[in-house]
């Protein structure tokens, strides 16, 4: 029978230039459309044969992926309903859709949409093809097989053929130079793992190996590269907790179980199968996402569902299906589509509704894996308001005995000693148990109950849940002496006159400011003598603030703020009262002596000061003017060489630098030559 020439039907001209130009990046979808194809075309066939309009014999089903190298072909054979003469023509040569040339158009950007929206999965066989074949014969009775070819423009050849006996179609692509990569085996089979692993039809690729006599052998098996009933298409009463670790297994080969799973099974309003598993979240939280594969029907369609389920539960691992998205979509796609918006909230309430489900029937074991759920919960509590409104019920806080509480529990147990002023219960925390441990002390001696929040995500959940909940605020448990870690109305500060007070400030704050770029502050208390006599806090807000610009890389104005700190002072120690002491042996007099001179210098400045008080500047008499200018230099030369005296006296005492190393040591701020001299320091004063 002669051929049939013609041209493929409406705007063919554009098709072709269009899945050759802007799917280039995206070619390897190629094999999973025609693969797709087979797939249906053999599950037509199956339901014809259970409604009885297919009497004949179903026989193998096995659907052919074939390389050959030398002919730089890969052929896709399928046994299913095949096609007519009629229904070629139809669905290959006539693309059957009203106002093609907009269309067209419209979608020219996104050849994936110009796929996914006109069913024209065959077409992505030529992005990669310089010829594609179609060799078909329908189930239909008498009908004969029909060969189809074109080169990738709009001419096409069509005739009856006698190389196709059976029922059934196959696809042969002839690989262009551009595409060579395909013609490796390797890279088909990882394709075909890639997209087709859970295909309702057996899929082979050649046959299996196995080694004999010291060599790879090929075996008459076909290797079948697909599970057709995956764990999530059948019914969870089905299925053992050893089938749903064995596919976590299957998806990601590790050694490392995960914690707990959720299978869903949703057909209504929507309808969504699947199961996710909760891996053990490290502290990276980048290295867990693309963890969950989206698929349709079966079909892999991508492991970017940032779009389809809330951020914080693409930390999450396994697999949703869900026919209702189509195979080939935009992101812009997913974001406006309706179901996926449905998918979205009903996944986040299966996680919630779980999670809780475990939490009130095993506590025991929800607070033995709280450490590796802690980083999921926190990010999606704060990222998500629905899921916070069901995860406060569960979300847990350890403290230092490692107890767990709710957050109504922990409420409850500090209600009556740590209420600030203002009625606000105060959580006190640890970001380090061994490096803070003297604070804590100090702490549990005062009867506060401390916690534990050394995660990567904690300061940013308390920022979250202050404000949320309004009767509450966190402070590090290094954020003040014990004593003033909770603001309460009886909260003394120590009685030092004012000229004592500021020579102690800058005979502490000299030695560590002089080689930092942090801020100092002092301050005194009246503490016992067996309490340190210097500590270093952090100001809770200041530091919380300093520690979420490291986070987000200094991004924030508070990255750019020089650090700040308090030295708190005990006026009451026996060290203290030696420098006070010291300070009154060596320096005292001098330093009265220049007080008196500044005190003198001042008083004759302050007479001229209140003699032209009500004048202008411009109305001052030169001579008083130069009089005030020549005092006012004198007395910041007086101030100068005081704080010089105070500093040298800083610097050269032992105690004091011993004093303030003891304090930066305790808050691991102690390093490199500061560290070496401290050590250097300390054998020295063991000796005297």
């Amino acid at each position: 029978m002669n051929a049939k020439k013609g041209k493929i039907g409406v705007s063919g001209e554009n098709i072709f230039p269009i899945i050759k130009q802007f799917l280039y990046s995206d070619n390897e979808i190629f094999l999973r459309e025609v693969v797709s194809n087979a797939v249906d075309a053999t599950n037509k066939l199956k339901v014809l044969a259970g409604k009885g309009e297919f009497k004949g014999e179903l026989g193998d089903l096995t659907i052919w992926v074939k390389l050959d190298k030398k002919n730089r072909t890969i052929t896709v054979s399928d046994r299913g309903i095949g096609m007519t003469e009629e229904e070629v023509n139809k669905y290959i040569n006539e693309i059957a859709f009203s106002s093609a040339e907009e269309f067209l158009e419209k979608y020219k950007d996104n050849a994936a949409n110009l796929i996914g929206h006109f069913g024209l999965g065959f077409y992505s066989s030529f992005m990669v093809s310089e010829k594609v074949e179609i060799y078909t014969k329908s189930y239909k009775d008498n009908a004969p097989a029909v060969h189809w070819e074109c080169d990738g423009s709009p001419a096409y050849k069509m005739e009856i053929t006698d190389k196709k006996e059976s029922r059934g179609t196959d696809i042969i692509m002839h690989i262009d130079k551009e595409n060579e990569e395909y013609l490796d085996e390797t890279r088909i089979e990882e394709l075909l793992k890639k997209y087709c692993r859970f295909m309702p039809v057996s899929i082979a690729f050649g046959y299996e190996k196995e080694w004999k006599d010291g060599k790879e052998i090929e075996t008459d098996k076909p290797h079948i590269i697909n599970n057709v009933e995956p764990i999530w298409t059948k019914n969870p009463s089905e299925l053992k907790d050893e089938d749903y670790l064995k596919f976590y297994k299957e998806l990601y080969p590790t050694n490392e179980e995960p914690l707990f799973w959720i299978h869903l099974n949703v057909d209504y309003p929507f309808n969504l199968t699947g199961v996710l598993y909760f891996p053990k979240i490290r502290n990276n939280i980048e290295i867990q996402k693309n963890k969950i594969y989206l698929y349709s029907n079966q079909v892999f369609v991508t492991d970017s569902v940032e779009n389809i389920v809330p951020e914080f539960l693409t930390l999450l691992h396994g697999i949703i299906d869900s026919p209702d998205i189509p195979l080939n979509v935009s992101r812009s796609y997913l974001q406006a589509d309706a179901n996926v918006k449905k998918i979205s909230s009903h996944i986040t309430k299966k996680v919630a509704d779980k999670l809780l489900e475990i939490f009130k029937k095993d506590r025991k074991t929800f607070e033995e894996k709280w450490d590796d759920l802690k980083l999921f919960i926190y990010y999606g509590m704060i990222t998500n308001d629905k899921f916070y409104e069901k995860a406060i019920k569960f979300v847990l806080f350890k403290n230092t005995e490692n107890k767990h509480f709710t957050l109504e529990e922990y409420k409850e147990l500090i209600k009556s000693t740590q209420k600030d002023k203002n009625g606000n219960l105060v959580f006190i925390y640890t970001t380090n148990k061994d490096e803070q441990y003297n604070f804590i002390s100090d702490a549990k001696q005062k009867g506060y109950d401390i916690l534990v929040l050394d995660g990567q995500l904690d300061i940013h959940f308390i920022n979250h849940l202050e404000q949320k909940e309004s009767s509450i605020k966190f402070v590090r448990v290094d954020a003040d002496i014990a004593d003033n870690l909770i603001d309460k109305d009886d909260t003394k500060e120590a009685k030092l006159d004012e000229p004592e007070k500021d020579e102690l400030i800058q005979i502490f704050k000299a030695p560590v400011e002089e080689e930092s770029k942090a801020f100092y502050l002092v301050s005194f208390i009246e503490g016992k003598e067996d309490e340190l006599p210097v500590k270093l806090v952090q100001p809770e807000f200041f530091r919380r603030m300093k520690d979420m610009a490291k986070m987000t890389g200094g991004t924030t104005m508070y990255g750019e703020v020089p650090d700040s700190y308090t030295l708190v002072i005990n006026i009451n120690h026996p060290l203290i009262k030696k420098v006070i002491e010291d300070k009154g042996k060596t320096i005292k007099q001098k330093i009265d002596e220049l007080d008196k001179n500044k005190e003198e210098l001042q008083k004759q400045y302050d007479k001229l000061k209140e003699k032209h008080k009500d004048k202008e500047e411009k109305d001052i008499p030169k001579d008083d003017k130069e009089k005030m200018d020549n005092l006012d230099k004198e007395i910041v030369k007086v101030r100068t060489e005081k704080e010089k005296i105070l500093k040298d006296f800083a610097k050269n005492h032992k105690v004091v630098n011993e004093l303030l190393d003891l304090a930066l040591l305790a808050q691991g701020m102690l390093k490199g030559e500061k560290l070496s001299n401290f050590i250097k320091r300390s054998v020295d004063l063991i000796k005297e």
